[in-house]
């Protein structure tokens, strides 16, 4: 049994018993023999379970299917989800000075966390899509532990800066990964994406991975070419008071979820180690070996001027 180290402040099992009166011991305890019994799943803390759980709206056997292709997918996908170390990774350092990853201290009316990206430098060549993207989903796993499970999650995108030279650093067989972990892995109920400030460069970009999309997130995701009319969805004063909110200034923000992500330095490290996958043990195959981790063919880094 590997000890776990728990994280320096999280939601505990109890608590979450408390808000979520469907969380039963019994499926926890079920899940964790299911899992016993896949020799080539990690042994993870139980605050996993709670939030596969809870993301699949306690139904037993669609959280296994999940929990398959959450450590699967991170497991195969190592240039996102290792070399997590927020003090010591230089490329990871420079990503923090590159985008703002930011959760909102204010939840939506209905309850829903918001986690907003902006760029803080808008230069296409300073932009590293692996490392924000790898910075992107440390902030929501950190997110996740610190806030527990919640009604739902809405993540908010500022398009100002945002460019077909970003576009084209970014690899489409790297983001065909990413769409399938967010549509089928992530333990989170994602209820809307919104693009601040649309511009051309976003909707070019939303138009080549359309085909990579299924019908249900292509129709939360929505564009606004201004902030007013986006205050129906989630909270404007909670914003960085540079994207028209009162929540303080930007700088001062990251420099305070950095020292966060930084306090959770041994998590990040030891979840490395014991979140993975050993394919050598497993029975049967992955079902979506073949599709994502094939030949990549046509899925190649885009080059565009």
């Amino acid at each position: 049994m590997t000890e776990h180290i728990m994280p320096i402040r999280y939601v505990s099992i109890e608590e979450e018993r408390e808000r979520n009166p469907e969380l039963k011991m019994s499926d926890l305890q079920m899940l964790q023999d299911w899992m016993d019994k896949q020799p080539h799943l990690p042994n993870v803390p139980l605050f996993y379970l709670v939030m596969f759980l809870h993301s699949n709206y306690y139904r037993i056997e669609p959280t296994k299917t999940t929990i398959e292709n959450f450590f699967t997918i991170r497991t195969r996908m190592p240039e996102i989800f290792f070399n997590r170390d927020p003090v010591a990774w230089k490329e990871l350092r420079k990503a923090f000075t590159i985008l703002a990853v930011l959760p909102l201290q204010q939840r939506t009316k209905e309850g829903y966390l918001v986690t907003i990206h902006k760029f803080l430098d808008t230069n296409p060549s300073r932009y590293n899509n692996v490392e924000a993207l790898k910075y992107i989903f440390m902030t929501c796993e950190v997110q996740n532990i610190t806030e527990g499970t919640s009604s739902g999650q809405i993540i908010v995108f500022d398009g100002t800066g945002f460019s077909l030279g970003h576009v084209g650093r970014m690899n489409l067989m790297l983001l065909k990964k990413i769409l399938y972990f967010i549509q089928e892995a992530a333990p989170v109920r994602l209820k809307a994406i919104h693009v601040l400030n649309a511009v051309p460069a976003a909707e070019t970009l939303l138009n080549m991975v359309k085909p990579l999309v299924k019908t249900d997130l292509l129709n939360i995701i929505h564009f606004h070419t201004d902030i007013k009319s986006a205050e129906e969805f989630f909270p404007i004063e909670a914003l960085p008071n540079e994207m028209g909110g009162k929540a303080g200034p930007i700088k001062d923000l990251v420099d305070d979820h950095i020292k966060l992500l930084e306090e959770f330095r041994p998590w990040f490290q030891q979840d490395e180690r014991i979140s993975q996958v050993n394919e050598s043990l497993r029975v049967g195959k992955f079902k979506a070996a073949d599709d994502l981790f094939g030949v990549d063919g046509s899925f190649k880094k885009l080059e565009l001027d």
